[in-house]
């Protein structure tokens, strides 16, 4: 379910509601090494739909509360400029009824999660500014939003 707003600005942005899960956890419960109720997951009702950022952006509490791996640190431009950011991975991220495996980049805590563009596309969405929503690519047929070279 998502829910959109206008910023003050005049600009139109798109908010989303992200379910973020420990990928791990959820391998081990299905493998009956911890319960079910043990599986880290949270959802975020206010992410943030980003076309400026590549990749998906979350503030260090809830990776914290995930229990993410750091796995990198890489520079990285920021709208402050040049950054070294820490990149965690793990994370099931599902949107909109869509599902995938992603590496998400530390923001300070409690900032605004962003979605950006590379698992916004991987996961078949785009952004529609004028009805401030998710906009479903299709996923079947001819008009597949789907391309492998």
């Amino acid at each position: 379910m998502s829910r959109a707003t206008t910023a003050n600005e005049g600009t139109d942005k798109v908010i989303i509601s992200l379910t973020l899960t420990n990928w791990i956890d959820q391998v081990l419960t299905e493998r009956d090494f911890i319960l079910a109720e043990q599986v880290r997951s949270i959802t975020v009702d206010d992410a943030l739909v980003d076309m400026g950022a590549t990749r998906l952006c979350l503030p260090a509490d809830i990776i914290q509360q995930l229990g993410l791996k750091l796995t990198a640190t890489i520079d990285a431009q920021t709208a402050t400029g040049p950054q070294t950011v820490n990149v965690y991975e793990g994370l099931k991220l599902t949107v909109e009824g869509r599902e995938g495996r992603y590496d998400c980049v530390e923001l300070p805590a409690g900032q605004t999660p962003l979605l950006g563009l590379i698992p916004l596309e991987d996961l078949g969405l785009e952004p529609d500014l004028q009805n401030q929503r998710p906009r479903h690519l299709t996923t079947t047929g001819k008009e597949t939003y789907m391309t492998v070279l």
